[in-house]
């Protein structure tokens, strides 16, 4: 029994650990964002769990002494950290969703109700009667195992709930994916506490479970971080470096490769009289216009956001005639976007491009030629009475 025990713990110890560096490096990131508060919450959560699960590993064991006293209070302390764990994944997913009412008071008391009640009701029963949690040979019965899979899964189906609804509103598929993969996540966690409970008791699968999948969701919003621009959510440039360094990815066969190089025409003029926070808006809108306007085509692309607010993309149509209408589509759709968003201003777009040849010529020779059309194609907007206008001012 004390090999169980020790083999038990170590694995626990591990893997509070992993999530002690893990917290670490968040807490000494520079990115405080409500989101990420609640992730670490999360993540303090898991590791007293694990610390907890030890201590009831040492119990079970006989390591320290199996009383009825012990047995109720490593259980119950257990079953508080489970629910807090997914307690804690619940406000997390409501702070990335940005759920607008989710910081008022009656939503936070009514999320944290499920919690609250099932504690109490839990501590009632070990006090008042707890033959009803704790078998005479000192083992859980199966009213407390409902205890440790019903409160926590209301917090899991909360999550999926509204984390789907969210997938279906949403058009952009690469945000559809990040809804579900957010909704669906914990499951998994939890489905390894679920394999533990019922079929290997003495294995810490849930810390196992735990370990994998929080870090492999570590990993994918550090590389998110990395890799997208957090203003437009498009590829940054960091992500276009490591795109064009691949060769298979500029070249590909039976069809041509373009680099299009984007950006707002006078978009000072938004900055200067609507303010920052207005010309962010109208970047987003680009952004917007760009991914619905190549959601369209049926050819393969790369977009990111240069800096700034110039945007690049690379297109790899099957005729050269197909990039002209993208074109077209995307000078459509971002006006159209402001109409239909009631925006202060119509935004004009400059674009040029330019086809990248065969070796040697290099993708950062074409984004030169690309970019230098795009300056003369502002200087015609600019001519032509065809520049970005300010509805406020006629």
């Amino acid at each position: 029994m004390q090999e169980y025990f020790i083999y038990y713990a170590s694995s626990n110890i591990v893997g509070t650990i992993i999530f002690g560096i893990m917290l670490a490096h968040d807490r000494l990131s520079v990115d405080r964002q409500e989101k990420q508060l609640k992730y670490d919450q999360t993540l303090a959560a898991f590791m007293l769990y694990f610390i907890s699960d030890s201590i009831w590993a040492a119990i079970d064991a006989e390591v320290i002494p199996k009383t009825l006293f012990s047995v109720s209070v490593s259980n119950y302390v257990n079953f508080i950290l489970m629910t807090a764990i997914t307690y804690s994944w619940l406000r997390y997913v409501m702070a990335v969703e940005q759920l607008e009412k989710r910081n008022r008071m009656v939503v936070r008391y009514a999320v944290a109700f499920p919690f609250v009640v099932s504690s109490i009701v839990l501590l009632i029963l070990f006090v008042s009667a707890p033959h009803i949690l704790i078998r005479d040979s000192l083992g859980v019965t199966t009213v407390f195992d409902a205890f440790m899979i019903i409160t926590p899964s209301i917090y899991i189906t909360a999550v999926i709930l509204y984390a789907v609804k969210e997938a279906k509103r949403e058009d952009d598929p690469i945000e559809k994916r990040k809804h579900i993969y957010v909704a669906f996540f914990p499951v998994m966690v939890i489905l390894g506490g679920l394999c533990q409970m019922v079929f290997m008791p003495t294995l810490p699968v849930f810390c196992y479970a735990g370990n994998i999948f929080m870090l492999i969701f570590h990993i994918k919003t550090t590389d998110d971080q990395i890799s997208t621009d957090p203003l437009t959510k498009l590829n940054n440039r960091s992500q276009l470096i490591r795109y064009v360094a691949q060769e298979s990815n500029m070249r590909i066969d039976g069809r041509y490769t373009y680099v299009i190089m984007i950006d707002i025409n006078d978009f000072k003029k938004i900055n200067d009289t609507l303010g920052h926070a207005e010309g962010d808006r109208a970047l987003v809108l680009l952004a917007q216009s760009l991914v619905y306007s190549i959601r369209n085509c049926n050819m393969p692309m790369f977009l990111g956001r240069f800096g700034g607010d110039e945007f690049v993309l690379i297109a790899h149509p099957v005729k050269k005639e197909e990039v002209e209408k993208l074109i077209e589509d995307i000078r459509e759709n971002v006006r159209a976007g402001c109409i239909r968003e009631n925006k202060q201003f119509i935004l004009s777009v400059g674009i040029g491009y330019d086809e990248l040849l065969s070796i040697p010529d290099t993708f950062q020779k074409c984004m030169q030629r690309a970019d230098s059309k795009l300056y003369l194609d502002k200087e015609y907007c600019k001519l032509n009475g065809k520049s970005t206008v300010l509805e406020k001012n006629g």
